[in-house]
């Protein structure tokens, strides 16, 4: 694999395992879904790539299989602002897919990730022919909805223990991205990048969670311990 490659120069065909961590295939009928698994695309995002590029239009959309992405944008006055965290299971993009119109934010890989993408075309075939489908991406944007008003809330009170937690909540939300379960694996540096804050102080907060027995600090990342009460607790 060349370095200077990109992800969409190194896009492949899914393997039969792979599949696994498409949580909306399950939706589909049988040919649905045999015309799908044909289009579908599958690349290796090395830690830095951009998956979508603010402007650029969107002709995928795309999930994470595995890994960890960070959706941001840029203010006028070049800071950057971090929406959202984005692991495994997780499927984005279906807002600007529908549109078809150019991407309003920046999605980076922050360490290495199998990345998954689904023509945009393909993607309006599914919304016209499958009700499963559809479901799924209701689903989709009621949960997105709900977190992005969470995220205003949150934000209002923003202590750096509430943003911790809003953002761990966020990233192991079992609707929207269904292939974390109770495990995260993220390491503090890669916290601290989505939350806006330094590594010490995400550790802190960190502490502090684990301390109320919300979480369990482990190696390579962390155990959510009761989710409920992490939402309940801070939200």
């Amino acid at each position: 694999m060349k370095a200077t490659s990109t992800i969409y120069q190194r896009r492949r065909s899914f393997e039969p395992a792979e599949l696994d961590g498409v949580p909306w295939l399950p939706c589909l009928s049988v040919d649905e879904r045999e015309r799908v698994v044909a289009e579908l695309r599958i690349g290796d995002a090395l830690p830095g790539d951009m998956i979508c590029r603010i402007g650029r239009p969107a002709t995928y959309w795309f999930g994470v299989v595995d890994g960890l992405l960070k959706m941001t944008t840029d203010t006028a006055q070049g800071q950057t602002i971090t929406y959202s965290g984005l692991t495994p299971g997780g499927w984005f993009g279906e807002g600007t897919a529908l549109k078809r119109e150019a991407y309003r934010y920046n999605v980076q890989a922050l360490r290495n990730s199998l990345v998954a993408g689904l023509p945009v075309d393909t993607f309006h075939w599914l919304l016209d022919h499958s009700i499963g489908f559809n479901r799924f991406v209701m689903n989709q944007f009621n949960e997105r909805l709900a977190q992005f008003i969470t995220t205003i809330e949150a934000d209002r009170t923003p202590s750096p223990e509430q943003r911790v937690a809003r953002n761990l909540a966020a990233l192991a939300n079992p609707v929207l991205f269904p292939g974390v379960g109770q495990q995260l694996r993220i390491t503090q540096q890669e916290l601290a990048y989505l939350v806006g804050l330094s590594r010490q102080r995400v550790n802190e907060a960190l502490q502090t969670l684990a301390a109320q027995e919300l979480i369990q600090i482990e190696y390579g990342g962390l155990r959510i311990i009761d989710l409920a009460a992490l939402r309940g607790r801070f939200f």
